[in-house]
Order: structure tokens, then C-alpha cells, then sequence
């Protein structure tokens, strides 16, 4: 009998990772360049679409197992 555990959203956890990930490289390019306001936005933007990515490429183990 399958666990009823849940491991939450795959993909939704890599968009959050992604979102992090960027915003932090984007607010750097930004205090390096001297405009954070556009570089954090689009740093934010492109983390979202990859962490989306990734995130949705993550298989699940236990769906293969039954």
C-alpha cells in the first residue's frame, strides 16, 4: 500500500530556488553596475523560468517503484 505522503510540488520548489538564486546574482550585477532596479527584476525573471525548468525535470522516484 503507496504512503499517503506528500512530497509537495517539484516544480514549484525549484521556481522558488530559482527565484532565490536570482535575485540574489541579480542584485549583485546590479550594485556592481549601479542600476539594482533593472538588474534585480530580470535576475528575479530568469531565475523563476529556470528553477521552473528544472524543477519540472525532476523525476519521481516513487511513481516508477509500483
Amino acid at each position: 500500500m503507496k504512503d499517503k505522503k506528500d512530497d509537495g510540488n517539484k516544480a514549484a520548489t525549484g521556481m522558488v530556488l530559482g527565484m532565490a538564486i536570482g535575485t540574489g546574482v541579480g542584485t549583485a550585477l546590479g550594485a556592481a553596475s549601479g542600476n539594482i532596479g533593472m538588474f534585480m527584476p530580470m535576475g528575479l525573471s530568469v531565475g523563476m523560468c529556470l528553477g521552473l525548468v528544472v524543477g519540472s525535470t525532476i523525476k519521481n522516484d516513487d511513481d516508477d517503484a509500483e
